[in-house]
């Protein structure tokens, strides 16, 4: 008989949401494939609107923990971080995509843009 961990995912639909969802990490993601596959800290920030610092570095440690996102520390001060899509976060963006597109049309039925 084998144990069920209690945080473990219920389902595939549950594993993925527990990797994309919440309020900032398929913006992250999006941001960053749209700005050739690489952003900095900094320019990340400005991009992410109303997000803290601290939520923003809690966001990219878990993107990076679920291996969607890579880090790239230059030896150099200040020091220079990048931030890049992997391959698994490059499988993402056509439903990130296609979320977006979803969204802009309720969008305009409820007369938002």
């Amino acid at each position: 008989m084998t144990k069920r961990n209690s945080d473990a995912p219920v389902c595939s639909l549950d594993y993925a949401f527990r990797r994309i969802g919440g309020k900032y990490k398929a913006r992250v993601l999006w941001y960053i494939y749209t700005k050739d596959n690489v952003l900095r800290y900094g320019e990340l920030k400005k991009m992410v609107q109303n997000i803290t610092s601290k939520m923003l570095t809690q966001t990219l440690r878990e993107l990076e923990e679920d291996q969607l996102i890579s880090r790239k520390v230059y030896p150099e001060v200040p020091p220079k971080v990048e931030y890049s899509l992997t391959d698994t976060g490059m499988e993402l963006i056509p439903f990130i995509e296609h979320l977006g597109i979803w969204g802009r049309k309720q969008m305009q039925k409820e007369k938002f843009e």
